[in-house]
């Protein structure tokens, strides 16, 4: 699953760079999401795997700060970059005449740098305040990986403080972008509805279709996980959300946008027709 997760966010990215009918602002943003992807079931799995055939599952305290680093800060990457695709599909079905000049390539470039900025200071503020608590001696982290609840688990001090900063960052990072996705598809949904013509209702909601799948994916159990962290689910239960967001989402979010996407569809069957015909030449 990892190695389908690697080699699908890079067929993406491979195949929007290749076939210029791709170089739009939805597919910049798709780029971006196929990156944080990979490098977030990165930040995860490869260690996860060893754990798996290893006898003694340890890990170094300083790769458990740099796991949690990168895997909070592209967890939080994440969430905004979607509400931003959120925002590029409300202009490209709210204002579609003004599109390309509101979504020039300097807005596009500053919206994904804040993107990758915000879950990295968030991360980094996140990381250091937990590493800065003192541990218990018993030193067992009873997750899938050096997950934030997890390790502030770990702490022989109260933790509300922690508890209160986690919330506080959830709500920034995570019910903000939330809520400005709902926004924007409120919008969306209204402007869809007062279309006249059935196909062009159906384009329409066939253009933003991927976008909404995946929000569902990836909003829904951070959420539950992390808005209440002291009336969290079980360990067990977040476990099997953190498996789903390293393992599932990253695997599934090149096929959503592969098998629900017209274009992408076209691009991969004009690429695949490309290889072959040079394929034919070689053989001839």
């Amino acid at each position: 699953m990892y190695l389908l997760t690697v080699l699908g966010n890079f067929l993406i990215v491979l195949l929007i760079r290749l076939d210029s009918r791709l170089h739009t602002p939805m597919y910049f943003f798709l780029i971006n999401l196929s990156l944080v992807d990979v490098s977030y079931a990165t930040s995860i799995v490869p260690q996860l795997l060893v754990h798996f055939l290893a006898e003694h599952k340890g890990i170094p305290f300083l790769n458990c700060a740099a796991q949690l680093f990168f895997s909070l800060g592209l967890g939080g990457i994440e969430f905004v970059l979607l509400a931003v695709m959120a925002y590029d599909r409300y202009v490209a079905v709210c204002d579609p005449l003004r599109y390309s000049v509101i979504m020039h390539g300097g807005l596009c470039t500053r919206l994904a740098i804040t993107s990758w900025l915000s879950g990295s200071i968030n991360s980094l503020m996140q990381t250091t305040i937990t590493f800065q608590l003192p541990m218990c001696t018993n030193k067992y982290i009873d997750h899938i990986s050096c997950e934030l609840l997890a390790v502030v688990r770990l702490a022989c001090v109260d933790t509300s403080s922690n508890e209160v900063a986690i919330m506080v960052s959830s709500i920034i990072l995570l019910m903000t972008p939330f809520l400005l996705v709902l926004l924007s598809y409120v919008h969306i949904i209204s402007t869809i509805l007062k279309i006249q013509s059935t196909e062009g209702r159906r384009k329409a909601f066939h253009t933003c279709a991927s976008h909404l799948t995946v929000v569902a994916l990836c909003y829904g159990m951070a959420i539950f996980t992390y808005i209440q962290p002291h009336s969290s689910p079980s360990v067990l239960q977040e476990k099997l959300i953190s498996l789903f967001y390293a393992v599932l989402t990253p695997m599934l979010n090149p096929m959503i946008y592969s098998l629900r996407n017209k274009d992408v569809k076209s691009a991969w069957q004009k690429l695949l027709g490309q290889f072959s015909g040079i394929m034919s030449k070689l053989a001839t």
